[in-house]
């Protein structure tokens, strides 16, 4: 059985949406059109933004999934992206604080979409 390979995220504005994420996450679009973009996160898996469910990106609509990043290293490492994000005016969900699985916080895209930061498992 095949593994999931394409991650999608709804948002209401394709061009925004891939201005933040690639600010946030420091990498390019590997696709672009008006309303989907695709970035390759590993060889053969996509992270992409869609508006085709427009009605579903709305930042008051409560989010049912995130998007996570798993770093390598002590706590400390979570500690220095949340600096770094807050420097670029993220909007903050949770604080770091530390959880059952390690040092972790939340912030949210334009469109509300939760992001978590979290050490490897």
């Amino acid at each position: 059985m095949p593994a999931p390979n394409l991650f999608l995220i709804y948002v209401r504005d394709a061009e925004s949406a891939t201005a933040f994420y690639s600010d946030l996450f420091e990498i390019q679009p590997t696709f672009t059109s008006p309303h989907y973009v695709a970035f390759e996160v590993a060889r053969g898996v996509l992270f992409a933004l869609w508006t085709g469910g427009g009605e579903h990106a709305i930042p008051s609509t409560p989010r049912t999934c995130e998007v996570g990043l798993m770093v390598p290293g002590p706590p400390s490492a979570v500690d220095e992206i949340f600096s770094s994000w807050v420097a670029k005016g993220v909007h903050v969900v949770q604080e770091p604080h530390d959880a059952v699985f390690g040092r972790t916080f939340v912030i949210t895209d334009p469109d509300g979409n939760l992001i978590r930061v979290s050490p490897v498992d």
